[in-house]
């Protein structure tokens, strides 16, 4: 009865492994990648192995098929708090709204804006690249203040020069310290 434990906790270490490394090499992070493979590698042929040295045991390849699922629900929970990599964020709304620009500018998101042709009538599209863990802060915020906006977000396989490479980490302090300010007042 030791051999489901171990396939089932090898597959619940493989699985998030498999999740990363792809990621890595999605993020062309070679050398990050290559490390993880390895590692997945020597845990797949573990759990294989076992699985495959007796295919009469159904208890082995049920706690290989049980670690696999569950695995996948942990690498996704590990890759959603990591949040390796940035985000292109698209919002689309219905008129100017400088008081939605200077609330993102001002928590550190660097915001381009446009006037853009809607269907019926003149829109505004609000363009902000972020690193992916803010993501969902940009939704809120957009929401508090354009419930009927359109908002879609992408990643970006790479970037080079303008406003965002130079002033990203820069801006990300200062919004830290502003809420340092803040818990100690």
């Amino acid at each position: 009865m030791l051999e489901p434990l171990i396939i089932f906790f090898a597959q619940l270490l493989y699985v998030p492994v498999l999740t990363l490394r792809t990621i890595m090499m999605v993020k062309s992070q070679k050398g990050k990648a290559s490390g993880l493979g390895v590692l997945e590698g020597i845990i797949y042929v573990v759990a294989v192995g076992l699985v495959l040295s007796d295919l009469t045991n159904y208890y082995n390849m049920a706690a290989y098929a049980l670690g696999f699922g569950v695995g996948l629900y942990i690498g996704a929970y590990v890759e959603e708090k990591l949040a390796i990599g940035y985000v292109t964020i698209e919002a689309n709304i219905p008129q100017s709204n400088e008081e939605l620009v200077n609330r993102l500018r001002e928590v550190g998101f660097s915001v381009s804006t446009s006037k853009v042709q809607g269907i019926d009538a003149e829109r505004y599209l609000l363009h902000c690249t972020a690193r992916r863990d803010r993501e969902k802060e940009f939704y809120r915020i957009i929401e508090s203040y354009e419930e009927k906006a359109f908002v879609a977000s992408f990643e970006p396989r790479s970037f080079k020069g303008g406003y965002i490479t130079k002033g990203m980490k820069r801006r990300w302090e200062l919004f830290n310290r502003r809420k340092q300010n803040k818990k100690s007042a």
